[in-house]
């Protein structure tokens, strides 16, 4: 039995679908982060980051969501979320999973969270706009990548298409969103139509954008 702290629309939503693309029994904790729930002395003995997700797999805990999405994608081979270790598959999954979360979701934290990293208004926007032009380019690349596709790993899905969709839906509020580029858009359309994702979605109260 997992145990999957989460907030709805955060980067809970990749593991939680790898949890329901997997099968495995798992509950659903939800914090209130708008309430300061992730701040709170019990949380903080789970994640002294004080962030969402948060995974508790018996005796064991962990955090940050490419890392969870990989340790479950290792402890189910058989969900098929990630290729067999040592193929260029591998390779590749390894390195689409890593830009997603070191590239791609850094540049989000500077777009939705500019007081991180300045002060003043005039900075922090600033800091947004060059966070949305640098997605922009991200997406541009992805697209490309994709293009041969329909998934990262080009026939077969694997655990980064859902970190990708996650990240896309998160682009909702951009000048242009990620799933208006057509090969990110024919992954994002693959992927959220999954009965597993559809389920995680259902879950977590959460709607895909729908302009």
């Amino acid at each position: 039995m997992y145990t999957l702290y989460y907030a709805p629309g955060s980067a809970a939503i990749a593991p939680h679908a790898a949890l329901e693309e997997i099968g495995a029994p798992h509950t659903m904790v939800r914090v209130d982060t708008k309430a300061g729930e992730h701040r709170r002395p019990d949380y903080l003995k789970l994640n002294p980051h004080g962030r969402v997700p948060t995974l508790v797999d018996g005796d064991f805990v962990m955090y940050e969501s490419a890392a969870i999405l990989m340790h479950l994608a290792d402890k189910h081979p058989e969900a098929r979320l990630a290729p067999a270790p040592g193929t260029p598959q591998r390779g590749r999954y390894y390195q689409w999973t890593c830009y997603l979360t070191n590239t791609v979701q850094e540049a989000f934290m500077q777009y939705y969270h500019q007081d991180y990293f300045a002060d003043s208004a005039a900075a922090q926007a600033e800091v947004k706009a060059v966070a949305e032009r640098r997605l922009a380019g991200m997406w541009e690349k992805l697209d490309a990548a994709l293009a041969s596709g329909p998934y990262l790993l080009g026939a077969e899905f694997s655990a980064p298409d859902i970190f990708l969709v996650m990240l896309a839906r998160w682009s909702r509020g951009c000048a242009k969103p990620a799933y208006t580029y057509p090969s990110i858009a024919r992954c994002c359309d693959l992927v959220r139509r999954r009965p597993a994702f559809e389920r995680m979605m259902a879950a977590q109260g959460i709607a895909w954008p729908t302009a």
